[in-house]
């Protein structure tokens, strides 16, 4: 089965950055391909490595600005629970 993959960004060297996911694990890791006079390398980079790593290169923005647009459609006052639930924080009952 052929993996999904979405181009992140193209610089003007010829590198090219892609969102993968295999279908089959459901792994998610960003792609680096290398232009061809660089010798045409191909990398699998976690995308946590990535986004600790990439700083503020246009491809690390790029993959921010896709991040950003999963959310646009959640409205503002689901967000919260949202990231509450995918860190555990959630604690039904308690009071401060």
């Amino acid at each position: 089965m052929p993996l999904d993959r979405r181009e992140l960004y193209s610089s003007p060297n010829g590198d090219r950055w892609f969102l993968i996911r295999d279908p089959v694990t459901g792994k998610v890791f960003i792609r680096h391909e290398a232009n061809i006079p660089s010798g045409g390398q191909v990398t699998d980079i976690n995308i946590g490595a990535f986004l600790s790593g990439a700083g503020e290169s246009p491809e690390h923005q790029a993959l921010l600005h896709l991040i950003g647009t999963l959310v646009e459609g959640v409205p503002r006052d689901q967000r919260g629970a949202l990231a509450e639930r995918r860190h555990g924080r959630r604690h039904r009952g308690s009071h401060h």
